[in-house]
């Protein structure tokens, strides 16, 4: 797997689903999957299999952080509430949904103007091509960086996050 460190990655701010500002700084020791998501795409079901690698590794310094996005043909668009429920009662997603952004163009947040300069296993980097592309961070701040068909539990992904969990 090729990977991309972004050092400054870290630093960039973006909005919780209530609006107030974060950073990646609050997980600088951990192992973070950032992904996506969307309600009405047919790889919505990668939800189920991003709930089971939180609940797996959760306690061992690792986290899931969903970034709602109506990009790819409008299959999210519904408000942060509907989201929030959406996710909560159809997946029992228990890791952070975050505010609603954009992935490409000109108005994308700045976490993924970032995010789009790591490469993929192929040596590609770019737009986010889809719905559930996922993006893993180490703590030693590597990108590995996964295009929307690898499924979340696929041995790839799990190997980069086993490799490099703090405890």
């Amino acid at each position: 797997m090729t990977a991309a460190t972004l050092t400054d990655l870290r630093r960039i701010p973006f909005h919780t689903a209530d609006g107030a500002t974060a950073t990646l700084s609050d997980y600088a020791d951990d192992v973070v999957l950032i992904v996506n998501v969307a309600s009405k795409c047919g790889l919505t079901p990668q939800y189920e299999q991003l709930e089971k690698l939180q609940r797996a590794y959760a306690d061992r310094g690792f986290t899931v952080l969903g970034f709602p996005c109506n990009q790819f043909m409008g299959q999210e668009p519904g408000s942060m509430d509907e989201i929030l429920e959406y996710c909560s009662v159809t997946w029992g997603v228990s890791f952070p949904i975050l505010d609603k952004v954009k992935v490409n163009g000109g108005k994308a947040a700045p976490i993924y103007k970032a995010l789009k300069k790591a490469r993929d296993a192929e040596g590609n980097k770019g737009p986010v091509v889809w719905n559930f592309e996922k993006f893993v961070l180490t703590p030693q701040g590597d990108v590995h960086r996964f295009r929307p068909q690898v499924k979340p539990d696929d041995p790839a992904i799990v190997e980069v996050i086993e490799q490099h969990l703090p405890r």
